[in-house]
């Protein structure tokens, strides 16, 4: 999907991009049986003292309801496609033909109003269709993967992201994740066929502050400027590295550090890690 871009009449409009959101359907309405209230704290406690930094209340929004599971059965017809403000992907509004239900699910790269989406074991190799892993060719893009049968789908969400089926070792499926690592997942595992859509999103620039304030987030200082006692890295005559390696607040680095513990119980999945 292409960018839009911005003459450049202010300094913040200079070098901005943003989504081009001509792919959106207008005419069709946000269903109020899939949106919720979504409050924010802005990272205060109860007491109103702040103990997530750098974090605001930013614009008013609804959660919309996305179905991670992709487990109703039978053809849905695809009614819409809509933005979420509350993940990177678009969404897509599907009708299931046989119950009439409304449903939201992660919009695929490529799908559009009209097409039939299926999610059942002997759904035909389609991008959207959902299906277990051991039913999917190697070599496909997946995403939305399940890490448990039947406790939706927890991995490659993200705007543009995608998976992909590397081979079969019993009931085991070989997939290999978008950061590189190669995992053992459950053959019965869920997966919906495709990438997620709006690829363009890791090129979006939103050329000011104030933007990243819509989305609650406050501007971040470096820690290089700070004070001794703000951060590990503060402190120093003038501009100064201060004599202390990148690292967080908490002083864990920042750089080639591993922080998975070995004996995770989960580590047995994982096939080979991700490179550094």
């Amino acid at each position: 999907m292409p960018l839009k871009k911005y003459k450049p009449y202010t300094h913040s409009r200079r070098g901005m991009l943003s989504t081009d959101y001509s792919i959106l359907t207008k005419d069709v309405p946000v269903p109020k049986s899939l949106l919720e209230v979504k409050k924010r704290s802005a990272g205060r406690n109860n007491q109103g003292r702040i103990t997530a930094k750098y974090r605001c209340v930013g614009n008013k929004q609804l959660y919309r309801i996305v179905d991670f599971y992709r487990r109703e059965e039978g053809a849905s017809e695809v009614l819409a496609i809509h933005y979420d403000p509350n993940r990177s992907a678009f969404i897509s509004l599907i009708r299931n033909k046989t119950t009439g239900k409304l449903n939201y699910i992660l919009a695929p790269e490529g799908i559009k109003v009209g097409d039939i989406v299926e999610s059942s074991e002997n759904a035909p190799i389609k991008i959207g269709n959902a299906m277990p892993l051991s039913r999917i060719p190697d070599g496909s893009f997946i995403h939305n993967i399940e890490l448990v049968p039947g406790r939706r789908g927890r991995l490659v969400r993200a705007a543009g992201t995608w998976a992909q089926v590397l081979g079969k070792e019993g009931e085991k499926a070989i997939v290999r994740l978008p950061s590189g690592e190669v995992r053992y997942i459950n053959s019965q595992c869920y997966a919906t066929i495709g990438r997620v859509s709006n690829v363009d999103h890791e090129n979006v620039k939103l050329g000011k502050a104030g933007a990243s304030k819509w989305h609650g987030r406050l501007p971040r200082p470096r820690p290089v400027h700070m004070n001794p006692v703000d951060h590990p890295m503060g402190g120093g005559e003038g501009k100064s590295k201060s004599g202390t390696p990148p690292c967080s607040e908490k002083g864990i680095p920042a750089k080639g550090y591993r922080t998975r513990k070995a004996s995770k119980p989960t580590s047995h999945i994982i096939k080979s890690r991700r490179e550094k």
